[in-house]
C-alpha cells in the first residue's frame, strides 16, 4: 500500500480510511462523502457484494463506523457523528427495525404485557425509541447491560 499524507479534514479521513479497507477487502466500489452540520455520511457505491463489509447483523460495518470517527476527529475538539453505508444497508436494516417494533407494540397492546426485542446497539434502539413515541399506547425503554441492552415494549394503561 502506498504511503499517503494523513489528511486534516475529518470528511477527507474518513473517506480514506473506506477506500483503504475497501482495497483490503478487494473490493470494489466508490466511497461518497456527504457533510452537513450534524454528520459526516460515507457511502459505498457500486456493483459489488458488500456482505463481508456488512457483516453479521452489521458488525463489522459498525466497527469500521467507529474507527471512522476516531480516525477522522482524532487530536480534535470538534466533533460530529460519521455514518458509514454499503448497499443500502443502513435503511433496509431500519425497515426491519421499525417491522419489528410495529409488531411488538401490537403484541403489548394485544397481551397487555412487556414485549422485550432482541439485543441491539445504541443506534438501532433509538430507532425504535423515536418510531414508537408516537404511539399512544405504548412505551418503550431500554434493560439489560451492554452488549445484550435492548428495548422492552409496554402496553400504556389507561384508567
Amino acid at each position: 500500500m502506498e504511503s499517503t499524507e494523513w489528511p486534516t479534514e475529518p470528511a477527507d479521513r474518513v473517506q480514506l480510511l473506506v477506500e483503504r479497507v475497501l482495497e483490503q477487502l478487494e473490493l470494489g466500489g466508490d466511497v461518497v462523502i456527504e457533510e452537513d452540520d450534524e454528520a459526516i455520511t460515507a457511502t459505498v457505491e457500486g456493483d459489488e457484494d458488500y456482505g463481508l463489509l456488512i457483516g453479521r447483523r452489521g458488525q463489522t460495518i459498525d466497527a469500521l463506523q467507529l474507527l471512522c470517527f476516531q480516525g477522522a476527529f482524532q487530536g480534535m475538539r470538534e466533533r460530529k457523528r460519521v455514518v458509514l453505508d454499503a448497499a443500502g444497508y443502513r435503511e433496509k436494516r431500519e425497515e426491519v427495525i421499525t417491522e419489528r417494533a410495529e409488531k411488538a407494540a401490537e403484541k403489548a397492546v394485544a397481551t397487555g404485557g412487556e414485549v422485550e426485542l432482541d439485543s441491539m446497539p445504541a443506534r438501532e434502539r433509538r430507532v425504535v425509541h423515536e418510531f414508537l413515541k408516537e404511539n399512544t399506547e405504548v412505551e418503550t425503554y431500554s434493560a439489560g447491560d451492554e452488549p445484550q441492552r435492548r428495548v422492552v415494549v409496554a402496553p400504556l394503561i389507561s384508567d
